[in-house]
């Protein structure tokens, strides 16, 4: 017989029984499960292990590998800068994981909205594009001929890593932390114009040190930024802002590596 005060009762599927030692997992929510206090630490991480390593890798390596040069010297070069930055990612990639589904209990690509995108060419389109309607913009902006990161591509080895971090683990782990962990908790506190504008603010901030200061081209990265977290907030998708990132870096990757002269380096090397 059906409860008066819920006819429906009797015909409702039982509640599921959790088992002996499988995890509670939250469900999914629009509203991420960490805090701002959390993203401050996984920035603490992000942006300071990198430093940290690369002194600790220039200390133990420059007598060996580097002879005649000092720790300072080694520390600035962009193999020893390269590799500090790819294990400090690995760490800090760990750090987001154990976070999320340690201390959380959610499922890590659930709760960072990452959904994977159907429409891939349309949204590497959109990095194409925005690289092409910048670069037009640029022409009207104080932005210098040589910036600090093209140090980067002057040798072949490092052009060639430059290139494979900036098209691989270098925009996955940025999209991680400012569309996947910053911008739902600014989002959520101050509002989505605001979060996106925050978001896009901190972006060009992260990138203003390898472009020298330069306020041209730091706009430029705080304009990419804001594409970037549009298309996140727009698309629910932090899957969707990586594929965004990765065509822009590609294009942007090739263009700087023909124009500071790297496949005439590796010409060079091959005769």
């Amino acid at each position: 017989m059906a409860s008066p005060e819920n006819p429906l009762l009797d015909h409702a599927a039982p509640l599921p029984q959790e088992s002996a030692g499988t995890p509670i997992w939250s469900p999914p929510a629009c509203d991420p499960a960490w805090n701002g206090w959390d993203v401050l630490k996984i920035a603490a991480l992000m942006f300071i292990t990198p430093l940290f390593l690369d002194v600790v890798l220039a200390l133990t390596t420059h007598k060996v590998l580097h002879i005649g040069a000092t720790w300072q010297q080694v520390a600035q070069k962009p193999v020893v800068e390269l590799l500090a930055e790819v294990l400090a990612y690995c760490g800090v990639l760990f750090y987001m994981v154990v976070l999320v589904e340690g201390q959380y209990h959610r499922r890590f690509l659930e709760a960072i909205s990452w959904n994977w995108p159907r429409h891939v060419w349309g949204l590497a389109a959109v990095g194409f594009g925005t690289l092409i309607v910048l670069e037009g913009l640029g022409r009207f902006l104080p932005i210098p001929k040589n910036v600090p990161f093209e140090e980067f591509f002057k040798h072949p080895l490092e052009a060639y890593l430059t290139s494979l971090l900036a098209i691989s683990f270098g925009p996955v782990m940025e999209e991680l932390f400012f569309r996947g962990f910053l911008y739902p908790v600014l989002a959520r506190r101050l509002g989505v114009a605001t979060g996106v504008f925050l978001t896009a603010f901190g972006f060009g901030m992260l990138h203003s040190m390898q472009l020298g200061f330069a306020w041209g081209a730091v706009f430029i990265i705080f304009l990419v930024g804001l594409v970037l977290t549009i298309v996140r907030a727009v698309t629910n998708s932090v899957g969707s802002s990586v594929v965004v990132h990765i065509a822009y870096n590609f294009t942007l990757t090739a263009m700087t590596f023909v124009g500071t002269g790297g496949f005439r380096h590796l010409e060079r090397l091959n005769q």
